[in-house]
């Protein structure tokens, strides 16, 4: 079986009809090499500055600046000195690592507080929280142990990666995203079959940047008796008030059944949580096999509890980046460039084409400005798009650089709104 490398995607390659691990893989070698000559190879590049508006990038053993719109580190606290300070401090306590999962030894006063402290900063008691390595394995290891062959998981179709392997040993139904129509469609439909059915969104969706219609979900899902997950990965310290994220900025952080977020992004650093009442919090404790088979946060975890309490300690941080979300989209609207429906400080340029979409990162890359072509399967085969996050750590003259690289690449390519 022969690939065409022309029209193909990372998908093709999971599984080829014949190919044994190792052809499969030589394959996916050929695809790779393929992308690097045409400039379109844009993944796992090796940066050899920390995370910040400007990242030096290694690409072919060439050290370049370029300005990031790759990084999710929104207000950016993995470089601010306070969170480095609680990280060293952490460390030099408590060393480099917990040697033990923490069921049976891996438990430390750290993670007590980290616990607490995101607990606390939901408006919720000490002990309905419990922190997991990744915010990957929050959403896989949680809905892997909840979720069983008498249950039912009912998606919105863009939810994370992670919520559907985290599905893989229960039922599972999806509805077309955001679509309240088709969501009661499926729960009135599935009403009396089921021991649980339980509903998965996102607060802000990672891909258009727009945001879930938790509300009308909520008394939908009550309505019909099932439980509300909501992953606010990308909304928290980014919308609300204070920071709290979506279920902040719709007034339903007391209402939610499970919350679910990661610390990799907006408190800078690595690992993920899950926000329920006691008795789930003290089941997933004992039974996730992930806190049961694997290690979780290292002591350097303790610059995300500083990161948690900048938050509240230094909101203009979070004026700065909406300062910046809102010029950086104006301007890239009024070049005609569409931006879809975003309200977060995720910021597509939507161009369709997946080809077209691919020459634009790459002359984007050319010109010194990185960012992430998205493509399928990570979105539908017409819906190709340049995303970007904006940060904090963006200043003016980063954001006026990219919009006037777009402009001189719209002249060339045509890939304004018609």
């Amino acid at each position: 079986m022969s690939i065409d490398f022309t029209t193909a995607t990372f998908k093709d390659f999971e599984n080829i009809p014949d190919f044994n691990i190792l052809q499969r893989a030589e394959a996916f070698s050929d695809f790779l090499e393929y992308m690097k000559s045409n400039g379109r190879m844009h993944y796992r590049l090796r940066n050899t500055t920390g995370t910040n508006a400007i990242l030096n990038v290694s690409i072919a053993e060439q050290n370049k600046q370029y300005v990031s719109f790759v990084s999710s580190d929104y207000l950016g606290f993995t470089q601010h000195p306070k969170v480095k300070q609680a990280a060293i401090e952490g460390i030099e306590k408590y060393g480099t690592g917990t040697g033990a999962t923490p069921l049976i030894g891996g438990y430390f006063d750290y993670h007590y507080r980290l616990e607490k402290k995101i607990a606390e900063f939901f408006g919720r008691e000490a002990d309905e929280a419990v922190v997991f390595t990744t915010g990957y394995t929050a959403n896989s290891a949680m809905l892997q142990c909840l979720m069983k062959g008498e249950d039912l998981a009912i998606l919105d179709m863009a939810v994370h990666a992670s919520v559907h392997e985290g599905c893989a040993f229960t039922n599972k139904k999806t509805f077309q995203h955001n679509n309240l129509e088709h969501l009661e469609h499926i729960l009135k439909a599935s009403e009396d079959q089921y021991r649980t059915k339980l509903v998965v969104i996102d607060g802000v969706y990672s891909q258009d940047g727009d945001i879930a219609h938790v509300r009308e979900i909520y008394d939908l899902v009550k309505k019909y008796n099932a439980f509300l997950m909501v992953d606010d990965v990308h909304g928290i310290g980014v919308l609300g008030k204070t920071g709290r994220g979506t279920l902040e900025l719709t007034d339903m952080l007391d209402k939610v059944d499970i919350m679910t977020g990661t610390l990799s992004k907006t408190f800078g650093n690595l690992g993920g949580y899950v926000v329920a009442n006691k008795k789930i919090v003290t089941f997933l404790k004992f039974q996730s096999r992930q806190q049961i088979f694997s290690a979780t946060a290292t002591p350097s975890s303790a610059g995300a509890i500083k990161a948690i309490e900048l938050i509240d300690e230094e909101p203009e941080w979070r004026v700065k980046l909406w300062d910046n979300i809102n010029y950086f989209k104006k301007g890239l609207d009024d070049l005609g460039l569409d931006t879809g429906v975003t309200c977060s400080a995720v910021v597509p340029v939507k161009i369709g084409d997946p080809h077209i979409t691919g020459d634009v990162g790459r002359l984007l890359m050319e010109n010194g400005i990185y960012t992430n072509p998205i493509i399928y399967p990570a979105v539908s085969r017409k819906d190709a798009r340049i995303r970007m996050s904006v940060t904090a750590r963006h200043e003016k003259e980063h954001l006026d650089r990219t919009l006037n690289v777009f402009e001189d690449i719209n002249r060339k390519l045509h890939i304004a709104k018609k």
